[in-house]
């Protein structure tokens, strides 16, 4: 709980009641590799905080190809819908590509801190912003690149993924085939 803490200390200031609230309600989740944390067409019952592991988020295309969205690593919060009140019904699957712990809040228990921390909902549009702003520059450089500068790209923005993420997983996320990774990876050795 203390990473949480700590990262939602980065976007506001909390008192000692309010952390010893967030701290009551939420709960610790551990995942097994491959194990999902919400799948598609499921409604999402959760917020959760990403405290060790990394989470791939995918979908599967009109003609049934499972693509790599993108990959949640450590201290991320997965938030579910734009409102608390709203049911969240995803189209795509979260699942741990490594063993994963996570803190995380019921909806109900959510929407109490929501209601009783003033600034709660300041906090959480600072880091939704935050990150729509590194989605958008990440997915917005893809399109222009080729393969390999993507690939080098990802090496530069994600360095502690490239080890712990199967090589499929990245070829999907850099819209490749696995065997041209491949062939890039052997060329900038």
């Amino acid at each position: 709980m203390e990473k949480f803490i700590e990262y939602i200390l980065q976007f506001g200031n909390l008192n000692k009641q309010q952390i010893e609230l967030i701290t009551s309600k939420g709960t610790e989740l551990k995942l097994g590799k491959d194990e999902y944390y919400w799948e598609a067409g499921k409604i999402v019952k959760q917020i959760g905080f990403l405290i060790e592991g990394v989470i791939r988020v995918s979908y599967y295309n009109n003609t049934g190809e499972e693509i790599t969205r993108y990959f949640i690593d450590e201290n991320h919060l997965i938030l579910s819908g734009n409102s608390i009140d709203e049911v969240y019904t995803p189209s795509e699957y979260l699942s741990a590509i490594t063993s994963c712990k996570l803190i995380i809040f019921s909806k109900k228990d959510w929407k109490e801190i929501n209601e009783t921390i003033i600034g709660w909902e300041t906090i959480l549009q600072k880091i939704t912003t935050k990150y729509h702003k590194e989605k958008i520059a990440r997915r917005g450089e893809m399109v222009a690149q080729d393969a390999t500068t993507r690939y080098l790209d990802f090496i530069d923005k994600f360095p502690t993924l490239i080890n712990r993420v199967p090589l499929s997983f990245i070829a999907s996320y850099l819209g490749i085939t696995q065997s041209s990774l491949s062939r890039i990876r052997k060329k900038i050795r």
